[in-house]
């Protein structure tokens, strides 16, 4: 077993697969002596496989899970988790939008204790800058999880997260979403069940075009609190 296992879900990032998988190896080595990336390439079709592959040639840190098919980032980050090797399990955005000055205490918060630990562009400390309708959505859909769902926390939706292993595997089986509201069900779930959960604040700057659909995306994810909500009634 090894300490830190990184997953980069990687859709269509061969612009920058390659810079971020050697900025965070670089990063990790300050951090601990034992640790993973772990590359979860989703159907990718503009070279990310073949990128993927070859740094897990060259690098014996590296893994490179790839899927001929969009199975969508829930799908792909369960798939990443099952075969890795750490005892902290973390997953950050490819485009590191999130600021890396936070990854040593994005580990340190599952180091000390805490089961679950998110960066947050939501808190008063928190320093972002994104275009207005994106934040206009997010801030609706994070007030809607905390209103329907009980959440605690402010920011469900930050690309830079981690987990304790057994904490984790405790709860992944019974996240049903496959997609973008992987995250929010999984953290409400930890949540509910009494574990150990952390939000702090970030940097964070837009990391290029996102992958989110305004639209078809957004109201995916709103349909999705109304059936973790109707769930939770009915329990």
């Amino acid at each position: 077993m090894i300490e830190v296992s990184i997953v980069l879900p990687a859709y269509n990032e061969s612009s920058r697969l390659e810079s971020t998988v050697g900025r965070t190896a670089a990063l990790l080595r300050e951090i601990t002596s034992s640790f993973e990336i772990i590359i979860a390439e989703d159907g990718s079709t503009d070279g990310t496989d073949r990128i993927g592959e070859a740094l897990a040639q060259k690098f014996d840190f590296v893994v490179h899970l790839h899927s001929d098919k969009r199975q969508g980032r829930g799908r792909a980050l369960n798939r990443a988790f099952s075969v890795s090797k750490g005892e902290i399990l973390a997953y950050i955005d490819v485009d590191l939008a999130t600021d890396m000055k936070h990854l040593p205490e994005l580990i340190q918060y599952i180091r000390d204790g805490y089961d679950f630990a998110t960066g947050s562009r939501m808190l008063p400390e928190s320093n972002v800058k994104r275009p207005l309708k994106r934040g206009f959505a997010s801030k609706g859909f994070n007030f809607l999880a905390r209103l329907m769902l009980g959440s605690k926390l402010y920011d469900h939706q930050c690309g830079f997260k981690s987990f304790k292993r057994t904490a984790l595997f405790e709860l992944m089986d019974s996240v049903k979403d496959t997609h973008w509201f992987w995250d929010t069900e999984l953290f409400v779930r930890a949540q509910r069940a009494g574990y150990k959960v952390k939000e702090f604040p970030v940097e964070w700057r837009q990391g290029g075009a996102t992958k989110v659909n305004l639209v078809k995306d957004v109201f995916g994810m709103g349909s999705q609190i109304f059936r973790l909500w109707f769930e939770f009634s009915w329990e």
